[in-house]
């Protein structure tokens, strides 16, 4: 296989684990605990993970990403290739075939209408999609008949494996969302909050912010499975609740993102009623940076847009001197353990993408304080906190609420204040804060703040959409209801113009190389992203459920269908 083919080549049907029941819903019901609780169940209209993760139960792709972060198909009949003839000698068009007999979980035929109305509905240039990056570079989009979708690109596409496949894209039915085009979508709550959908559950009742509970798609195209006939999904508390909650107590079978620390991980073991699961993945906890003006003295609509430039940092020194005074070992050792690993790279995997940068690494306080200085920011009163021109070096540090990240905030906000920086810490709650709501001043979308921290990854293992989430065009904002992935409103054309030459580079260690330079721009050279920890996934799951696989390049949900329960 030639470089220009490697990508389109490496992709394989996933491997399930051979089903352990006869019937669907024969094994009853399944508890399932996201401390952080949906707030809707269509990810195009929320960044949050635990959004994305619970509509995975219900909407999919035409394919998903398994736990080696292969392509395999779910709606589609294969993976389209070079070699198999689904994808064009010149790479600018991939062809699917959805398998026939696919059903919506209200009985009704998917067809590749809905495919092409899902790109419309993202890309409506009234509306605000917050996975527009999975649709970049999309001409047209035809269907000769009901079964094929042929997606057109504006240039060669080496990673075609972006609209439809994973979590973050899955395909909406057209019948139900008609009237949810562009400014209109935000206002359809019954279809937001219950989805009519091709995976293995469906909605029964939806509390936001609360919990959600599911029961068998009686059209699930196995009709085995799912194993268990009922779900619930319940969302609040927090990440050390979760995880005793399957560890000690055993009230539930599976807890998303039990972030806990190494001696609770330790201790909860023992109890021996389940098992911590980590693997290592593209989760990178950091800090990101607003480079616009968050002050609530501006005009609601000003606030954080690119009307006002951050008054403080806009000037890279001091997001530098920020960083340099991290102790990222300490972060992993206090947080993290053997589960996280020091980072200065947004994207730290696969390896081929992971740029060698580790300068990062190594707290340097002493150049910090220089750096200030040379920015002007002296302590001019004696008052222990720099100055300039009349104004306080002052920072808000927003985050979600999380034991392990308020002690992170602790001990970044001592760090920074030796630097002689006034350090305001504010913590929201998680179901909040990752969710999405435009009116909601607390959303990390918003940014009303000037550093947040959190984290998240992206689906897959070419990081192309992920990268293509820092485009300016990609910036949050009131036109798109907030919905822009770019979230520290990082906008520079060499960065748009370079990321553009990637989407159409297939030698493989030319893209590499592409991608290393992106990750750089975003972190090492402009300091917009402050990268922390590269954080392992770490979740619970009972010692009575079966089949479960963690995947760290796509949902945690993505094989709930093979769930059972062990007699």
């Amino acid at each position: 296989m030639n470089m220009k083919t490697a990508l389109l080549g490496a992709v394989a049907l996933v491997g399930l684990a051979p089903a352990a029941f006869a019937d669907r819903g024969a094994d009853g019901h399944v508890n399932v605990l996201y401390w952080q609780a949906p707030s809707i169940l269509n990810p195009y209209l929320s960044s949050g993970t635990k959004d994305v993760e619970t509509s995975s139960l219900i909407l999919e792709g035409l394919a998903g990403f398994d736990e080696r972060g292969e392509v395999f198909a779910r709606l589609a009949e294969q993976i389209p290739t070079v070699e198999n003839g689904g994808v064009s000698a010149d790479l600018t068009q991939i062809t699917w075939k959805i398998k026939s007999g696919m059903l919506w979980s209200d009985g009704t035929p998917v067809t590749s209408k809905d495919a092409k109305f899902t790109w419309e509905y993202c890309t409506h240039p009234e509306g605000g999609c917050a996975q527009a990056a999975r649709y970049e570079g999309i001409k047209s989009i035809d269907t000769p008949d009901d079964q094929t979708i042929v997606i057109t690109f504006e240039a060669p596409k080496p990673n075609p494996y972006q609209a439809f496949v994973g979590g973050t894209s899955p395909i909406l039915q057209a019948a139900q969302f008609a009237n949810c085009l562009g400014a209109a979508a935000s206002t359809c709550t019954e279809q937001n909050f219950k989805p009519i959908g091709t995976g293995p559950f469906m909605v029964k009742d939806f509390k936001v912010n609360d919990v959600v509970e599911l029961e068998a798609n009686p059209n699930y195209r196995d009709a085995a499975k799912p194993a268990f006939a009922t779900m619930t999904v319940k969302g609040g508390g927090d990440a050390q609740a979760a995880a005793r909650a399957v560890m000690e107590t055993g009230e539930f079978d599976y807890a998303w993102n039990t972030q806990i620390n190494p001696e609770m991980q330790a201790q909860m073991s023992a109890a021996g009623k389940g098992v911590l699961l980590n693997g290592f993945g593209t989760l990178v906890e950091r800090i990101e940076m607003n480079m616009t003006n968050p002050d609530p003295a501006l005009p609601e609509g000003e606030r954080s847009t690119t009307k006002h430039p951050h008054p403080i940092l806009s000037d890279l020194r001091v997001r530098k001197a920020l960083s340099m005074a991290i102790d990222r070992q300490i972060l992993v050792d206090i947080g993290y353990g053997s589960a996280g690993r020091a980072t200065c790279n947004l994207v730290p995997a696969p390896e081929m993408f992971a740029s060698d940068n580790t300068e990062c690494i190594p707290q340097n306080m002493d150049g910090a304080k220089a750096l200030l200085e040379e920015a002007g920011w002296k302590d001019s009163d004696g008052d222990g906190i720099r100055d300039k021109d009349g104004a306080k070096l002052k920072l808000v540090y927003q985050t979600s609420t999380n034991p392990v990240r308020q002690d992170f905030q602790a001990v970044i906000k001592d760090w920074w204040t030796e630097l002689g920086v006034e350090v305001e810490l504010k913590n929201i709650d998680a179901s909040v804060f990752f969710g999405g709501d435009a009116g909601s001043p607390d959303t990390f979308q918003k940014f009303y703040a000037d550093v947040e921290m959190y984290a998240n990854n992206f689906d897959g293992t070419d990081p192309e959409p992920y990268l293509g989430q820092y485009l300016c065009d990609k910036i949050p904002g009131p036109a798109n209801q907030w919905q822009g992935e770019n979230i520290n409103r990082f906008c520079d054309p060499a960065y748009d113009t370079l990321w553009a030459e990637l989407a159409k580079t297939a030698d493989m260690a030319k893209r590499a190389e592409i991608a290393k330079k992106l990750n750089d721009m975003l972190t090492k050279d402009s300091y917009t992203v402050v990268s922390l920890v590269d954080r392992g996934r770490l979740s619970a799951a009972s010692n009575t459920l079966g089949g479960v696989i963690l995947n760290t390049w796509d949902t945690e949900m993505w094989n709930a269908q093979d769930w059972f329960r062990i007699k």
